[in-house]
């Protein structure tokens, strides 16, 4: 079965908080452009978020994507392997463009086995994956608020965004701690924002209010300084920004540079790397979870299926951000209670609405 066309369409959906900010940026809305990949009667559906910090714009993704359509078409279903070759000799990075293609096939291989697709990833080990939700960047007693409503809601895990500002980030960890009580799962996002002696200096003062992990302390590319965090303090480390590649992972859990790895399906090109990505972890006795897939239900619905295949998965996992946001042409899935159930049905598990504006290229 061939590949006999490929569409894509511009998705724009607006946050409830107009204001959300971390430590890179301020957004009001998650963009992106699906992907619809034809053979035959079949679709199979993958998305590509615009992330300017992850090398994506929503200027450039359309661009990439027209420069690999001519690659896509006429490729057999079931030639994964040699697709993504052509891909990455075609042209250097364009992760997110890569994922969305991949996604779309790996969608469109389920389906023409008429099974979900966690079963052709290996099957999943569990039915629901706790959800990790993201609290913005705002004054301590802000985000307090914001965590008590999410907590109230069902939520139980929580991931807090802080500057770089030692001080007030330990008062928004206060805060929300004391807001929330022992049965809350708290971690830190920096984003890249502190230096090495701030990193230490804010996780210790941190410790005392029970924080499980922290991702991404210091930059990107300072790997010395990253093990050195990793070394100096007990609580989890964990890379993000830093694990962009499968050779960056590959060097990271190598040489136990971080506790941990947040593994990102677009930041990665696709599920194969994503999936390649967790074994490396596994391997090296590195723990690894999804990290935040944000945008469409489509994106997370692909990611659920990776949570639930991966072994050794340990943590909560960010699949739920599309509850903050309106306008999602993609339904299926749903927070409920703080966890959102693995889909089942066949495929990635959500079917599109009619509203999306595709266009063959």
């Amino acid at each position: 079965m061939l590949i006999d066309g490929f569409d894509v369409s511009p998705i724009e959906m607006p946050l409830h908080d107009k204001d959300w900010a971390f430590a890179l940026a301020t957004v009001s809305s998650a963009r992106g452009f699906a992907v619809r990949l034809r053979a035959g009667d079949l679709c199979g559906y993958g998305y590509a978020p615009a992330i300017p910090h992850m090398g994506s714009t929503f200027e450039g993704l359309p661009i990439e994507l027209r420069r690999f359509a001519p690659l896509v078409k006429k490729t057999d279903l079931w030639d994964i392997e040699a697709l993504l070759q052509r891909l990455d000799s075609s042209l250097f990075g364009a992760s997110q463009a890569k994922a969305a293609i991949d996604c779309a096939m790996h969608d469109l291989m389920a389906k023409a086995s008429d099974i979900p697709l966690h079963k052709l990833l290996g099957g999943a080990l569990v039915k629901r994956i706790p959800v990790l939700r993201i609290l913005a960047l705002k004054p301590p007693n802000e985000m307090a608020d914001k965590a008590a409503e999410l907590y109230d809601s069902g939520y139980r895990y929580f991931k807090i965004k802080v500057h770089g500002d030692v001080a007030e980030d330990v008062a928004r960890v206060r805060a929300i701690r004391e807001r929330l009580g022992s049965q809350a799962h708290l971690t830190i996002d920096a984003n890249q924002s502190y230096s090495v002696k701030e990193a230490i200096c804010a996780i210790e003062q941190m410790a005392p209010y029970g924080v499980d992990l922290v991702e991404q302390p210091v930059h990107r590319s300072d790997l010395r300084g990253l093990a050195a965090v990793t070394r100096a303090v007990s609580t989890i480390i964990e890379a993000d920004e830093a694990a962009g590649t499968l050779e960056e992972i590959s060097a990271l859990v190598g040489d136990r540079l971080v506790d941990a790895v947040s593994l990102k399906i677009p930041k990665l090109g696709g599920l194969r790397n994503a999936i390649a990505a967790a074994r490396l972890c596994e391997v090296n006795g590195v723990k690894c979870r999804v990290g935040a897939h944000v945008g469409t239900r489509l994106l997370n619905a692909h990611g659920l299926s990776l949570a639930a295949s991966l072994p050794k998965l340990t943590y909560a996992c960010e699949l739920g951000e599309f509850a903050r946001m309106d306008g999602d042409p993609f339904a299926g899935i749903e927070v409920i209670d703080g966890y959102v159930e693995v889909p089942d049905a066949v495929g990635c598990g959500v079917s599109a609405s009619a509203e999306l504006a595709w266009q063959e290229i």
